[in-house]
């Protein structure tokens, strides 16, 4: 899946691979971190379940490449994206443009081709785990972000490191951070 993803952010925003990788491993642990995040609140778990047995069964991962460079599941991606960061994802963008050397627009779209492309996974791993409750989203979650206690440690480091103004939120701190510490800690 990896090896597909760095294909169309290639070709599709004339990237070249190392760009594609860093942007990806900038991305996806912002979109997982926040995700569960969300997932942490009872709402927050039901409405991203609901969105899994409603719309992201996974079957976008079936023919990946082709899959996310459709135009209503780059709307979808935005949707998602707007949902998990808010106000907050030109930000978030933004940093994972510093961070790979993607310009923004770049950087976005990217991002908005990934956003589904996570779903689809959670809503297959949701499936195959037969999980029906909106609480156990969060294993799944922390098992993507790498284990549970590892999960952990990178989610209090993340915060720790980025939220500069210990608001609690640590998207609002992304942009000022950069994301290459990130990027590469969670490629290894």
């Amino acid at each position: 899946m990896g090896k597909s993803l760095i294909n169309v952010v290639t070709s599709q925003m004339g990237a070249n691979p190392q760009q594609a990788q860093s942007a990806l491993g900038a991305a996806m642990p912002m979109i997982l971190g926040a995700l569960t995040k969300n997932a942490s609140s009872p709402d927050g778990a039901k409405g991203i379940l609901d969105a899994i047995m409603n719309k992201h069964d996974g079957s976008i991962l079936d023919n990946l490449e082709d899959n996310i460079t459709k135009e209503e599941v780059i709307e979808d991606g935005g949707g998602i994206l707007g949902h998990i960061f808010g106000e907050k994802t030109e930000h978030v963008a933004g940093a994972v443009s510093k961070s790979s050397g993607l310009d923004m627009s770049s950087a976005m779209n990217m991002m908005k081709m990934l956003a589904p492309v996570v779903m689809g996974y959670l809503g297959r791993q949701t499936r195959q785990s037969n999980i029906s409750n909106p609480t156990d989203l969060s294993g799944i979650l922390s098992g993507m972000l790498g284990g549970h206690a590892q999960a952990q440690q990178h989610q209090s480091m993340i915060e720790k490191l980025i939220d500069q103004d210990g608001d609690g939120s640590i998207i609002d701190d992304i942009a000022g951070f950069g994301m290459k510490y990130l990027g590469g800690m969670f490629r290894k």
